[in-house]
């Protein structure tokens, strides 16, 4: 385990750290319902839900923002495209809360910024439950023009940057921000600058990266591979990326492969009571990227994203965030 004083070095050195992030930015969008005003209406005759608080937060690349921004990174810099509209508006002004500088966000007027809109409506115990999700966006490739400009604010953005964190959520291939231009534009950024880190998260194409430190989860990893062993599939891709890769594996930890052939299993740290889950795996790597420039070795980086983890699995009903100080709480609680 991580030493305390060890620990502590590593956090104290994220406000230092600008990184760069690039992929998809949503809006996310919660609408509180309060069911004792419901009403019909007179038009339809359904029944009208009634909202009484709207929040909102930033979604995808903007949840791994979140979490770098609790654990103290001093700067961020996205680079993505979004809508010149309404939800784009209301995102921006979230970001405005954060550490990000926003000089590269592309702002496409054709194209409709991404939001999840998530009803809640408290159920028969009075436990807040999402309803169906309502998303907004682009069901499309980015214009030739966005993209273009993209790439250029890629090339700053990755210049200013100390390493780069690059998400890929879209499931449809080349719909999203990182698709085959940007992938084969970031490989080139990194062979002219191979000491610098590009962190590369991939929900369906991590198999297409052949470059920089690769984070999935388990079906994630085996899927890129195309064999049923993890550690053998993050053997097969770190042997061509020639750098490590991480697995989580949910509550057993994270894998750890290096391109050396050693392997390693960082164990999870146990949580007692409810737990939510959606987000641990972007709450991992704002907790993994930042530690490995500053320094700390692989499973130093490890061992810390399965403390964070642990704290933000346990904020239910919200995608949660962890600071350094309740990492070191954590971790001193760990060691008894």
């Amino acid at each position: 385990m991580l030493s305390a004083e060890r620990l502590t070095a590593i956090l104290e050195q994220f406000p230092r750290l600008t990184i760069a992030l690039v992929g998809d930015l949503f809006l996310d969008r919660y609408l509180e319902i309060d069911a004792a005003a419901d009403e019909p209406s007179i038009e339809t005759g359904l029944t009208a839900h009634q909202v009484t608080r709207v929040r909102n937060s930033p979604g995808a690349l903007g949840t791994v923002m979140n979490n770098l921004a609790a654990l103290g990174v001093g700067r961020l810099l996205p680079v993505t495209v979004i809508g010149d509209d309404g939800h784009g508006y209301d995102l921006r002004r979230e970001l405005e809360k954060l550490p990000v500088d926003q000089q590269f966000i592309v702002c496409d007027p054709e194209r409709l910024t991404p939001t999840y809109t998530k009803p809640l409506r408290p159920d028969e115990a009075g436990q807040r439950r999402e309803l169906n999700r309502l998303d907004v966006r682009t069901r499309g490739p980015l214009s030739s023009s966005a993209e273009a400009e993209l790439l250029r604010r890629l090339d700053a953005a990755f210049e200013a940057s100390d390493g780069a964190i690059v998400l890929d959520q879209i499931n449809e291939a080349d719909w999203g921000v990182v698709n085959g231009r940007v992938r084969g534009h970031l490989e080139k950024l990194v062979g002219r600058r191979p000491e610098k880190l590009a962190f590369v998260d991939s929900r369906r194409r991590l198999g297409e990266f052949r470059f920089g430190v690769l984070k999935g989860n388990r079906a994630e990893v085996l899927a890129a591979a195309g064999v049923d062993d993890v550690s053998e599939a993050a053997g097969r891709m770190s042997a061509v990326t020639r750098r490590p890769v991480f697995a989580t594996l949910g509550e057993r930890g994270i894998l750890v492969r290096r391109p050396s052939g050693d392997c390693h299993t960082v164990p999870a740290v146990p949580v007692a009571g409810p737990v939510d889950i959606v987000g641990a795996g972007d709450s991992a790597t704002a907790a993994l990227a930042p530690s490995l420039l500053t320094g700390a070795d692989e499973i130093e980086a490890a061992e810390i994203a399965c403390l964070v983890a642990s704290i933000t699995i346990q904020q239910v009903g919200t995608t949660g965030v962890a600071t350094p100080e309740q990492v070191v709480e954590r971790r001193n609680l760990l060691a008894g």
